[in-house]
């Protein structure tokens, strides 16, 4: 029988983080780990207030899930059992490693892809003046894809301070829904002749439904509009992308099949993160394979991560160790 225990985390962000709804200087994560035979498998979720989450709520419904994960703890139990959200990510990677270890088959395999190869992630500027933006811009120059963080108004002048100070580096860019129609509008024909190769959730969610003839000279990706496979018909012929994210999709077992239906309908995949430590990136970086777009930056940010830790050789990432999950 499986044992499951469930506690939290804080692990300070470099610098803090600020994006159009907030800044912190911190990261708070929840932790699962299930144990069986003396052998134990752990994830990681990072609850977030945009879906109504907090850390303890999240502990309160793994908690109260906990009798059934402990009796039938497989992962298509799990989705009978919680619902999609961060809660059921922690859980699910939990099983996905316990699974790997205890069967001395990697996760990879267990899921029916081939070895993983490194990755080439983002690296996330946060929102900020056009000055302190160019400035982190140009100390993150040498980094061939940046992410841009922004706000709504004064947007372009933000995206034309950062590529001054990074001239080379690829750019994309995510307002976290803080564009209004009019400036959907007027700044993608800007953007594309900065060079920005994709525009993340520029409106609200819900507030989606723009004339699918509107021109769209930078592609667009979905993020806050996007959580699973039903919510994809919406989105077609608005969205080029979608972003998948293991805390929104509730694990890595739903974010490969939303993937699979993604790409079948047309749409391209960009793997993205909450702001967390290596183990939160683990299983993301399996999803993040069949991806056009990788955003698992989330231990670069940070002060400090986990030992040990997916390494980084400036933006290139590589296959998470064993011992940390998998």
């Amino acid at each position: 029988m499986v044992k499951l225990d469930v506690f939290s985390e804080t692990w300070p962000i470099e610098g803090g983080f600020t994006i159009s709804r907030g800044s912190r200087t911190e990261s708070r994560v929840v932790v699962v780990r299930v144990s069986e035979n003396g052998v134990s498998g752990q994830g990681e979720c990072v609850p977030y207030p945009r879906y109504g989450e907090s850390i303890e709520g999240v502990i309160e419904a793994i908690e109260a899930a906990k009798p059934a994960i402990e009796k039938s703890s497989t992962r298509p139990a799990l989705t009978m059992t919680m619902k999609p959200g961060a809660a059921r990510n922690a859980v699910d990677a939990a099983l996905w490693d316990l699974e790997a270890k205890t069967s001395g088959r990697p996760a990879h395999e267990i899921a029916g892809l081939p070895a993983p190869h490194p990755l080439t992630t983002c690296f996330t500027l946060s929102l900020g003046t056009p000055e302190s933006m160019q400035a982190k811009a140009a100390e993150a120059a040498a980094r061939p894809l940046l992410k841009v963080k922004l706000g709504g108004e004064g947007d372009l002048e933000r995206v034309r301070a950062v590529r001054a100070g990074a001239p080379t580096s690829r750019i994309v860019v995510d307002a976290n829904e803080a564009w209004t129609a009019e400036m959907l509008k007027a700044y993608p024909p800007v953007l594309a002749g900065l060079g920005v190769e994709m525009i993340e959730q520029p409106l609200p969610a819900g507030q989606d439904s723009w004339d699918a003839s509107l021109s769209r000279p930078v592609p667009l990706c979905a993020d806050e509009s996007c959580h699973g496979i039903d919510t994809l018909p919406a989105l077609k012929g608005r969205y080029d992308l979608i972003n998948v994210k293991l805390d929104k999709t509730g694990g890595l077992t739903a974010a490969l099949e939303l993937i699979t239906a993604a790409e079948q309908q047309g749409f391209k995949v960009m793997v993205g993160c909450m702001l967390g430590t290596s183990l939160g990136m683990a299983p993301a970086f399996l999803a993040g394979q069949r991806a056009a777009y990788v955003d698992l930056d989330g231990p670069l940010l940070l002060s400090r991560d986990r030992v040990p830790g997916i390494r980084f050789e400036g933006s290139l990432m590589y296959p998470p160790p064993r011992e940390l999950w998998g």
